[in-house]
């Protein structure tokens, strides 16, 4: 099987600072951010981005996780391991995921999130943003836009979760 690494560690860290950055240009009122990740990359993306903002304006952001299984089209979950202890209703939320592909996850991302209340805006960020969209969804906040064919895989490797800190497209078998 083909890969090609497209990120190391140190790009990542660059990539996550630079979101954090925008996400501080574009938001006045920080303190009514709320940062959700989806799960499961998404949540450790967001955790990243919630130091970068404690270490550069001093505030503690509410962070939430979220799960988007019970609310996808393809498939279903049997129990929903979503957990917000915030209220999000007039709040700035920035839902966080490590890649961005067909959009029909950050769909199921909202629905979950206006069953939880009514967000004042929904922003995103992504690590990666691969392409081919099946739906009228975008990133407010890319870490890299990667042209990808139908027919690879973008794998994002945390150490949170991996063995390795990096991205690597891989042909699909």
């Amino acid at each position: 099987m083909a890969r090609k690494e497209i990120i190391d560690e140190i790009t990542m860290k660059r990539a996550i600072t630079r979101i954090t950055y925008e996400i501080i240009e574009r938001n006045k009122e920080l303190d009514k951010l709320v940062l959700i990740g989806i799960k499961t990359r998404g949540v450790y993306l967001a955790k990243r981005i919630q130091e970068r903002l404690q270490q550069l304006e001093g505030l503690e952001i509410p962070f939430g996780e979220l799960d988007t299984r019970p609310f996808r089209d393809d498939k279903q979950a049997q129990e929903d391991t979503t957990e917000i202890d915030i209220d999000i209703t007039g709040k700035d939320v920035i839902l966080v995921d490590d890649v961005l592909y067909t959009g029909r996850t950050i769909r199921a991302a909202m629905n979950a999130l206006l069953d939880l209340g009514r967000p004042r805006m929904i922003q995103l960020a992504v690590l990666i943003d691969r392409g081919h969209r099946e739906l009228p969804i975008r990133a407010d906040y890319v870490g890299k836009n990667v042209p990808t064919a139908s027919a690879e895989d973008v794998s994002v490797q945390l150490h949170d979760t991996d063995t390795e800190e990096k991205v690597v497209i891989r042909e699909r078998v």
